[in-house]
């Protein structure tokens, strides 16, 4: 979704969850800088220790093309090498979206993430649940078995809420305006409207992680 209004098409689901990740060379021409991925400059920083790549998708839970792609993207991530780091980022392009960066960084305080990620994109597109406001956010968790309160002491937490704040500061660094988008290594960014499509975005994205492996 852009800032504005939504990314192009994300691509079919059913279709993708089926291809394993494919350099882009194989697929066609080479990803060309200032069209199909952008070159940033300064660099965004990164978390990743010295030897690992980092990819970092940014999302955010009410982006129905962030919802579509999620089951693709958990495959492709189970593919990656071992040398590149994979995070996920909630994006803020307004004060109203915190809590649901909240609700992202307590889950994944809690371990939780793995389990009730892709669920939170289902209650959302597939059940129209509202998960905008802390309430409303801590109703939907406590009904998934989680316990209320020490969830609400994760998502009201510093740790949390300094995350939070952190996301937002790595997206403007990458100059995200849409979503979902894709960073490498603080150094690249791409998205489905500049690679075509959201399944050309993560061929982008390797051919990129080739490059950067390569010192190129």
């Amino acid at each position: 979704m852009k800032r504005r209004d939504f990314s192009r098409m994300a691509a079919s689901s059913a279709l993708l969850a089926s291809l394993a990740p494919v350099m882009v060379q194989a697929q066609g021409k080479k990803p060309v800088p200032g069209t199909d991925y952008q070159v940033l400059d300064p660099r965004a920083p990164v978390e990743a220790p010295a030897g690992k790549i980092e990819v970092v998708e940014f999302f955010w839970y009410n982006c129905p093309h962030c919802a579509t792609l999620e089951p693709t993207l958990n495959e492709w991530v189970k593919r990656l090498p071992k040398d590149v780091a994979f995070r996920r980022v909630p994006r803020r392009f307004a004060d109203g979206e915190v809590p649901q960066q909240q609700l992202y960084y307590a889950l994944e305080s809690m371990g939780l993430v793995d389990k009730l990620h892709a669920k939170v994109f289902a209650a959302v597109h597939g059940e129209r649940r509202n998960l905008n406001r802390p309430e409303a956010i801590a109703d939907w968790v406590a009904a998934q078995g989680v316990d209320r309160a020490k969830f609400m002491g994760q998502f009201s937490s510093f740790s949390v809420v300094t995350k939070a704040t952190k996301a937002a500061q790595l997206q403007n660094a990458y100059r995200v305006d849409g979503v979902p988008a894709l960073g490498v290594a603080g150094r690249f960014l791409t998205d489905g409207q500049m690679a075509g499509s959201n399944e050309r975005a993560l061929q982008v994205v390797e051919s990129l992680i080739a490059d950067v492996r390569a010192g190129r």
